[in-house]
């Protein structure tokens, strides 16, 4: 495991653990490294000392706590997000766009959605002024 330093085209400061370089490059390559602070994806590695860890023994700083646990308090001001969110939402898989369309239409029930779309689908509903908004993470659960 190794964890890079990195920080979005905001100038937003963040760490996160890979399995290997070819590993953030892939992730990278592929659209999905995500700012922690704002969610850009326009992410590089920041100048910096790469902590490696091992099977045996992992790097750790001090008594940090587990890599799941937020760090900082914007961190941890995304995680209450996303459990609000996941507790007061339904959650609507890849049907978001088709859900949330129905919805401002008024042919099923209004209520607080959460799911997945396409970028495009996501910009004709906006084109369309079908009230949506990104979230700052992913859903928790398996779309499939």
């Amino acid at each position: 495991m190794i964890k890079f330093s990195l920080r979005c085209a905001d100038g937003h400061d963040f760490e996160s653990w890979f399995q290997s370089t070819e590993a953030f490059d892939t992730l990278k390559a592929g659209g999905h490294l995500v700012c922690a602070v704002c969610g850009s994806t326009d992410v590089e590695k920041a100048v910096m000392a790469p902590r490696l860890g091992t099977a045996r023994a992992p790097a750790q700083e001090g008594k940090a706590g587990p890599l799941s646990a937020p760090a900082s308090p914007a961190e941890q001001a995304l995680a209450a997000l996303k459990a609000h969110v996941e507790a007061n939402s339904d959650y609507v898989g890849m049907e978001f766009a088709r859900e949330a369309r129905a919805i401002h239409e008024g042919t099923a029930p209004e209520r607080p959605i959460y799911g997945e779309a396409r970028t495009e689908e996501a910009r004709r509903l906006i084109e369309d002024g079908v009230p949506v908004a990104p979230l700052p993470f992913r859903p928790g659960r398996k779309s499939n």
